[in-house]
């Protein structure tokens, strides 16, 4: 005779709604990672203004096809980041005097926003990292390697974003500061402008943790004008219709 088996109580059983959740997380988009890798290499001046790009090249690098670099290109051409020129292909866009204008105002305009925000938004967590981030920047901008500045001050201003909590102002300023970090290696470059800058940082980050968002608003605004003045001579003012400079 075949044992009976006791039906479960209606506490005990289970269906799919017991189980943890199962929302599967989708990788990105092979496109994406390609399109960030270029911004990456442009951001930290190993593709620099002018620069031919390769699909050959640039697929072996990569390890990807062509037919995913050719994506994320169109990705990068719609952003302004890479241009096509006629008998040259696509080049990284140049940066002529008049559009690094524009990029230095659009920046003033957001970091000022931003280091408003900051004063009134931060954590104390946060406050002190900021006091860390900087005592990096210092040592970072005395030490004179540009992609270690630039990565440091990546990092200062990845905090002032989160710290901000304007999600809008975060995302473009993010869109614009690939050309900002391509304007930076040319303005840190200029004789003595480590140590303004330096000077200026400082200033800013004191008014910060004093959480005084009018005067940090207006030092923010100041960094901007001072890394425009040095980036000018640097800029050139046009460029040839083979996207070289003149």
């Amino acid at each position: 005779m075949s044992a009976t088996v006791a039906p479960q109580p209606r506490s005990a059983r289970r269906d799919s709604s017991d189980v943890g959740s199962l929302r599967v997380t989708p990788a990105p988009l092979l496109r994406k990672q390609v399109a960030d890798a270029l911004k990456g290499a442009i951001a930290r001046g190993e593709l620099c203004s002018g620069d031919r790009l390769v699909e050959r090249v640039l697929c072996e690098r990569l390890g990807v096809s062509r037919a995913s670099l050719r994506e994320a290109l169109r990705e990068l051409e719609n952003e302004g980041l890479v241009t096509e020129v006629p008998n040259r292909g696509l080049i990284i866009s140049v940066i002529t005097r008049k559009v690094a204008r524009d990029i230095f105002d659009i920046r003033a305009s957001l970091e000022s926003l931003i280091c408003r925000r900051f004063c009134e938004n931060a954590s104390e967590a946060q406050m002190a990292e900021l006091g860390e981030i900087h005592d990096d920047l210092v040592a970072v901008y005395g030490e004179g390697d540009p992609m270690r500045m630039i990565a440091a001050k990546t990092r200062f201003y990845d905090l002032l974003m989160a710290g901000a909590g304007n999600e809008e102002a975060e995302r473009m300023l993010r869109s614009v500061h690939i050309r900002v970090s391509q304007l930076r290696i040319v303005s840190l470059s200029e004789p003595g402008r480590r140590k303004a800058s330096l000077a200026e940082l400082k200033a800013l980050v004191e008014s910060l943790a004093a959480r005084d968002g009018r005067r940090a608003e207006r030092l923010s605004r100041r960094h901007v004008e001072m890394a425009e003045k040095a980036a000018a001579t640097n800029v050139p003012i046009t460029v040839d219709v083979s996207g070289k400079m003149p």
